[in-house]
């Protein structure tokens, strides 16, 4: 049987003056308000554009239905990542493992802080994650990862920076996300956090003894 066509999911237009840009900065606001109060199964246009004081038919002007607005959330969630794993990692100002501790106190951080709408979007995914965007938006963080490890495992076989990247961009991701389900102190964020940073330099540490190179 067939799949069946995905939604669309590109935004209609760009906005192009001041005043359109407005307007959509306060869709987007709106719609993570009504995603954080509702949740994913309540999200409508609908609710969308009352929230945020507009017509319907004014928001859909850019955004043709409720998974356009969702994408560009969560592609705008994926980009803060991404930047924020290219800042850390890429400071060689600092040792590699000292950067990777780093990035997971952060992310850990990150995800308690915004738990609601992150779990609510990761809800709404199937609307949108096998699109070419979504996967085009997704390969930033893999590659801003394996960079890092190309660096801190200079002399491991392609095959095993993969597996590394592969394993703490997919712990972090799960981790993270059961992690912060439930309302945490900074106390306990910080604890999590240093356990999984030690598993992940346990793990990269065991790679450069392997090839003869500490990271």
């Amino acid at each position: 049987m067939a799949n069946p066509p995905s939604a669309r999911i590109s935004s209609r237009k760009q906005p192009k003056q001041a005043r359109s840009a407005d307007l959509v900065a306060a869709i987007l606001e709106a719609a993570v308000q009504v995603l954080a109060k509702e949740g994913a199964q309540r999200f409508t246009t609908a609710r969308v554009a009352e929230k945020a004081g507009v017509s319907v038919g004014s928001l859909y002007q850019y955004f043709p239905n409720k998974a356009a607005i969702l994408f560009r959330l969560q592609t705008n969630e994926w980009r803060q990542t991404t930047g924020m794993l290219r800042g850390i990692l890429g400071d060689r100002n600092r040792p590699p493992l000292d950067r990777l501790r780093a990035l997971v106190h952060a992310f850990i951080r990150s995800e308690c802080d915004e738990a609601a709408v992150r779990v609510a979007l990761n809800d709404t995914a199937p609307l949108y994650r096998t699109a070419p965007e979504a996967r085009e938006v997704r390969a930033g963080s893999d590659v801003a990862m394996e960079t890092f490890l190309k660096e801190a495992l200079p002399e491991a076989p392609q095959a095993i920076t993969e597996t590394v990247c592969d394993l703490i961009n997919g712990t972090m991701s799960a981790l993270g996300k059961q992690f912060s389900q439930s309302p945490r102190s900074a106390e306990e964020i910080a604890a999590y956090a240093d356990a999984m940073a030690d598993m992940f330099c346990a793990y990269i540490r065991f790679h450069g003894q392997g090839t003869g190179k500490q990271a």
